[in-house]
C-alpha cells in the first residue's frame, strides 16, 4: 500500500500486477478488483477478524492433537504398531537422517505453529477492540512469510497416498491425530480464504493512527 499526496490521492497496489487504483471505500460484502486482472484487492466481511482468530486459535488446538495423539495403528502378522507425529519426528532424530528429521519437524509443525500464533497475535487485541499489538505488522509479514512454508497439507496428502500402498499389506487404523490433522488442513484453507490481507493492513493501519 502505497500513502501518496496531492492530486494523486491514496494509492494501493494490485499485489499480483501492480496496476495502481485510487483507494475508495467497500462496503462490507462486496469485493473491490483490480481492474486489469480482476485479483481481488479488498473483500470486508463481517465480522471477519474475529473468525480468522477463532479458526487460528482452533487450528492451533487441533495441531497440539495431531501432534501427540495416535495417527496411524497398523496391524499385520500379529504385530501392532501405533504410532503419533512425534514419534515419526523422533525416529530419525539421531544419524544421518537428522536433517530429515528437523525438516519434517519444520515445515508440518513449527512454521504452522508460528503461522498461526502470528496471526492470533496481530489480530487478537483488535478483535477485542484494543489498538494493534506493539509488533502486529512484523508478525503479519511473518504470517505471510512463512505462508508457502507451512506444509501441514502436503503432509496429509503424502499420508493419504502411503496409506493405499500399505492398505494391501497391513491392517491400518485411523488415530484420533489423523482426523484432527484432516480437521486442521480443512480449517486453514477456511482461514485463508476468509483473510483478505489489504483489508488487514489498512485496518491495521487505521486502527494505529487513530
Amino acid at each position: 500500500m502505497h500513502d501518496t499526496s496531492g492530486a494523486a490521492g491514496r494509492l494501493i497496489a494490485c499485489p499480483v500486477c501492480d496496476v495502481l487504483h485510487r483507494e475508495t471505500p467497500v462496503p462490507v460484502g462486496q469485493k473491490a478488483r483490480c481492474r486489469r486482472c480482476g485479483t481481488v484487492l479488498y473483500a470486508p466481511r463481517e465480522s471477519a477478524m474475529t473468525q480468522i482468530v477463532m479458526l487460528a486459535v482452533t487450528a492451533a488446538i487441533l495441531m497440539v492433537a495431531a501432534i501427540f495423539f495416535p495417527f496411524l495403528e497398523l496391524d499385520a502378522g500379529g504385530l501392532n504398531s501405533r504410532s503419533s507425529v512425534f514419534d515419526a519426528v523422533l525416529a530419525f532424530a539421531s544419524g544421518p537422517l537428522l536433517p530429515l528429521s528437523l525438516a519434517v519437524a519444520a515445515l508440518i509443525v513449527v512454521l504452522p505453529l508460528v503461522r498461526l500464533a502470528a496471526v492470533t497475535y496481530a489480530l487478537a487485541p483488535m478483535v477485542f477492540g484494543f489498538a494493534p499489538a506493539a509488533h502486529a505488522e512484523p508478525a503479519m509479514r511473518l504470517a505471510e512469510r512463512t505462508r508457502p512454508w507451512a506444509m501441514a497439507e502436503i503432509f496429509i496428502v503424502g499420508v493419504a497416498v502411503a496409506l493405499v500402498k500399505v492398505a494391501g499389506l497391513a491392517h491400518v487404523t485411523l488415530g484420533p491425530a489423523f482426523w484432527a490433522f484432516l480437521a486442521l488442513v480443512l480449517i486453514t484453507v477456511l482461514n485463508d480464504n476468509l483473510m483478505c490481507r489489504l483489508t488487514i493492513w489498512k485496518t491495521l493501519e487505521d486502527r494505529r493512527n487513530s
